[in-house]
């Protein structure tokens, strides 16, 4: 009968003998564990970064055509964009630091320059030196603006904006000349208004002033019915003449948070913008 040669028995305390290339492939699990994960750029919230700047872009074709009224609607629609970008990106989970430096990017083109060409070209124009003076105050103001923002998120309190928020003062100039195309008044009889409003909001971006930021408003909670009623109310009234309805509102919103710090100031509690507490920072809102 034949026989065949016994596997023989490993000594005890002796590890069993490895597979061939071993080291090879623990090698590279070791290098694909240490690999840092790549930076994405997430298409998505980007898209609609992307259209934001397409119509601060167009506002300012428009302005340099004459045609005022698309100017000033492109400007709302980039604001409209603005504030959905980084929702949906919360939402979607896709968050990233080169979103958070475009979105900025593109909010200096839509909220800083293109208000201020706007509103040059349409009043400021005719004071000369003064004109485009207060025009450079405004686009500075919304670069320093934007600038403090991405620094001082970490320790501003997330209820308040520290200065005008730049959609803000960009639907503020380009709500008053909205306004005014449709009244049919030219804007070379208003050029000192221009001036004003294209200082203070300009200077207004700058400021300490704390305006409220509706951060803190819980959209998953529920409401009475009343709220509802009040916002479908909010939407009727601005669709019955929205050039009319929408440069109030706004012009509500500027002066609010000097008010607001008025009254807290006289009783002796004025607002505090930076945070006391150590409270966790939501990195998903710069972007």
């Amino acid at each position: 009968m034949p026989q065949f040669p016994r596997r023989r028995p490993n000594p005890i305390g002796k590890a069993p003998k490895k597979p061939r290339f071993s080291k090879f492939m623990r090698q590279q699990g070791a290098d694909a564990a240490s690999k840092p994960r790549p930076r994405g750029i997430y298409l998505l919230p980007n898209a609609f970064t992307t259209g934001a700047l397409f119509c601060g872009f167009y506002a300012i074709v428009m302005a340099m055509n004459q045609r005022f009224e698309h100017a000033a609607w492109a400007i709302f629609v980039a604001m409209v964009l603005d504030g959905l970008d980084g929702r949906i990106a919360r939402l979607t989970n896709t968050q990233s630091e080169f979103g958070a430096q475009y979105d900025s990017l593109s909010d200096m083109v839509s909220f800083g320059a293109a208000p201020a060409l706007v509103i040059y070209e349409w009043s400021l124009r005719g004071l000369g030196k003064l004109g485009w003076i207060a025009a450079f105050v405004y686009c500075a103001g919304a670069a320093l603006r934007l600038a403090r923002f991405n620094t001082n998120i970490e320790v501003v309190d997330k209820r308040f904006f520290q200065g005008l928020p730049s959609p803000a003062a960009a639907a503020l100039v380009a709500g008053f000349v909205l306004m005014m195309v449709d009244l049919e008044v030219p804007g070379i009889s208003l050029p000192w208004v221009s001036w004003v409003i294209a200082l203070f909001a300009g200077l207004t971006m700058v400021t300490n002033v704390p305006f409220y930021s509706f951060k803190d408003v819980n959209f998953r909670k529920s409401v009475p019915f009343i709220a509802v009623f009040l916002i479908a109310l909010g939407f009727a009234l601005v669709s019955i003449d929205p050039p009319k309805v929408l440069f109030p509102i706004f012009v509500a919103y500027g002066i609010s948070g000097y008010i607001v710090y008025f009254i807290r100031l006289a009783k002796g509690k004025p607002v505090s913008i930076v945070q006391t507490a150590h409270e966790p920072v939501d990195q998903s809102e710069r972007r």
